[in-house]
């Protein structure tokens, strides 16, 4: 049986969760039906999945726990006769027309039931009664499992570019016939080892301490520099901690809300040029004038800006793993600038700011700056004080990279991807953007008690778009209308003058 240790990371999304903040993460995919799609096509669909009961790492992978004086628990690849296909996989329906609200509706309530970590931790729900001529899954998968660039992976290598390719493709979890088990480790991660002998054991722990001496420097002055910076914004520098309260940032209960936007990608590349910013900077500009018009309407609005804490990958383009492989930036969201120029100058700053002091770091030392940051926040959770402290940031704003061309699954057309993800105590709203084809899909998801009516954020962010747009972008020029004709001018016949005698 295959064992793979969880790295800290991957751990702490374990031991921090419970019924009022599970730690699993999801993504809402829509579809239109094929071309002469029969009525039943989402009963067949359902019958073709759950005769695929071979099981690819990680959707085999459970829980272990650590019996050992390692005290990180392992994944174990579970027999594929042990997984019951029938808990993982659903069907649910909306009363015809479902449209966005009720569709949101349904995945708030999915979003809000913690994951049975006794088993495999992922579940696959089925979508129907979509107006339009679409239907929509609902995969969600634990945090400590999967992260979300490399669940979107996941999930493209069952849809293809071509409808008729994408026919034959099994569903997300399948494992090809006659292939075995491969130990498909997550990311940082390492394999469960049999008792190192006293020699290798020596040279390890002599290693890391090497490791932890040469990290120290480092380490020490990038906290040196954020303890400098606080309460002194002088430099665009956003710190840790120096966030103000806010209603987002108090205790959450079990029930989620969920809500989506989209835009064209060319919107926002546009005000990026426009501005010699880039994408993650508009993102984070119009959020932050969503959440400053929804926290204004309900005298909410701190005088200090919030801040918006960013995972970052640190995964190399050719790592493979599903491990987390993250840290974190924390850029300002101008949500005290009226001016919807003057925002997205400060957010622009501000995050150019964050890159620099993260990108300093090597890859070892960053890893453990991320652990060291998110340390204070992590015992929070575990003592049960987390919500009723300073937060370290006011909301998670994510953007995930995804399929830049049309895909299809099984013969459906894939029309949009809206990330789900983590609520907890002192984070009440997490917002995550995951670029699809040409669009920018935003995943709206917060405490439904906190929240009330989340929707708005997502309108808003429309319209905070459109108030970027006219601040930033060069108005196009008016043409002039032409003079009226004079009918009867026209009507009279000219006078020709005699040609003038050309001169000697």
């Amino acid at each position: 049986m295959d064992e793979v240790r969880l790295n800290p990371l991957d751990t702490a999304w374990l031991f921090t969760e419970s019924r009022a903040t599970p730690n699993h993460v999801g993504g809402l995919l829509q579809f239109r039906l094929p071309p002469q799609a029969p009525r039943d096509f989402l009963s067949r669909l359902m019958a073709d999945f759950r005769a695929h009961r071979r099981f690819a790492a990680p959707w085999n992978r459970r829980l272990k726990s650590a019996f050992t004086k390692n005290p990180l628990p392992c994944w174990v690849s579970e027999d594929d006769e042990a997984i019951d296909l029938e808990y993982h996989l659903r069907h649910a329906a909306l009363p015809w027309p479902g449209g966005e609200r009720e569709l949101g509706e349904l995945v708030g309530r999915l979003q809000s039931t913690p994951i049975d970590l006794t088993r495999p931790p992922w579940e696959c729900t089925l979508i129907e009664g979509l107006e339009g001529g679409r239907f929509a899954m609902f995969v969600k998968m634990h945090h400590a499992l999967i992260d979300g660039i490399s669940g979107m992976k996941l999930l493209e290598r069952a849809m293809s570019d071509d409808p008729q390719r994408s026919l034959a493709l099994p569903p997300f979890w399948d494992r090809p016939e006659g292939a075995h088990h491969r130990p498909d480790r997550p990311g940082g991660t390492a394999r469960a080892s049999p008792l190192p002998t006293w020699t290798e054991a020596t040279a390890a722990a002599l290693e890391g301490l090497s490791l932890q001496a040469r990290a120290l420097p480092q380490l020490v002055g990038a906290f040196a520099q954020i303890v400098r910076r606080i309460g002194d914004p002088s430099d665009g520098l956003a710190v840790p901690f120096d966030a103000p309260r806010s209603l987002l940032n108090g205790r959450v209960r079990e029930k989620r809300r969920f809500a989506t936007q989209q835009f064209e990608l060319a919107r926002l590349r546009a005000l990026a040029d426009a501005t010699g910013g880039t994408l993650n900077d508009v993102v984070l500009a119009l959020c932050g004038g969503a959440l400053r018009r929804f926290l204004s309407e309900r005298g909410e609005l701190p005088e200090k800006s919030l801040t918006a804490g960013i995972p970052v990958s640190v995964r190399p383009q050719d790592d493979e793993g599903t491990g987390n492989a993250i840290s974190f930036i924390v850029a300002t969201l101008g949500t005290d600038l009226e001016n919807p120029a003057e925002r997205l100058k400060a957010v622009r700053a501000s995050v150019q700011h964050a890159k620099a002091h993260v990108q300093s770091l090597t890859r070892p030392v960053m890893q453990q700056y991320t652990l060291l940051l998110m340390a204070p926040t992590l015992l929070t959770l575990l003592t049960g004080i987390g919500g009723r402290t300073p937060p370290m940031f006011n909301v998670t704003i994510s953007n995930v990279p995804g399929p830049a061309r049309t895909l299809y699954f099984r013969g459906a057309q894939l029309l949009s991807i809206y990330p789900a993800s983590i609520v907890t105590h002192g984070q009440a709203l997490n917002i995550t953007c995951e670029s699809y084809d040409g669009q920018m899909n935003f995943g709206f998801t917060g405490c439904h008690a906190s929240l009330p009516s989340l929707q708005k954020v997502a309108v808003y962010a429309a319209e905070a778009l459109q108030e970027l747009e006219a601040a930033c972008l060069p108005r196009p020029r008016r043409r002039r209308a032409p003079r009226p004709v004079d009918a009867e001018a026209v009507a009279r016949p000219t006078r020709r003058r005699k040609a003038a005698p050309a001169e000697g």
